[in-house]
């Protein structure tokens, strides 16, 4: 009898698909967790080339909300004000989610302040949205829009 597959996949993964005025991101992962880190590591793809960015500091970051979908929202937003008021790029993200279904998320980030010398800016992210949010562990994939 062949071996069934797993509903969630085994690594976090990102990426953009096609919106009509904004940009989308889209993640899968094993976990909750996995899905925030990779959400967020998406939006931060959006606005410069991950790659240039070094792991040389790192940030605290936590967000609460009454609900999952909230949550990615509130913690989306958080992440871009680190980077509106500090300048701050993320290179990696590990989230702590807590509660089933998590309405809290702990976190930490590494990166480094905008550097105009080494850093290419892309495309400036100003809000992630709940216009068609996904957020589902259980099958390991999420989506958001961010507003541009």
């Amino acid at each position: 009898m062949p071996a069934r597959r797993s509903a969630r996949p085994a690594v976090r993964r990102w990426g953009r698909f096609p919106t009509t005025a904004d940009v989308g991101v889209w993640a899968t992962g094993p976990s909750a967790g996995a899905l925030l880190e990779a959400l967020g590591i998406g939006m931060f793809s959006v606005m410069t080339d991950r790659r240039q960015v070094r792991a040389r500091e790192e940030r605290a970051v936590s967000a609460s909300a009454d609900d999952a979908p909230a949550l990615v929202v509130a913690f989306l937003n958080e992440l871009l004000l680190l980077h509106a008021t500090d300048g701050f790029l993320v290179r990696d993200v590990h989230a702590r989610p807590v509660g089933e279904p998590p309405t809290a998320v702990i976190a930490s980030v590494t990166g480094e302040p905008f550097d105009p010398d080494r850093h290419t800016a892309r495309t400036e992210v100003k809000a992630a949205t709940f216009h068609r949010l996904v957020f589902d562990p259980a099958r390991g994939r999420a989506r958001v829009i961010v507003d541009i």
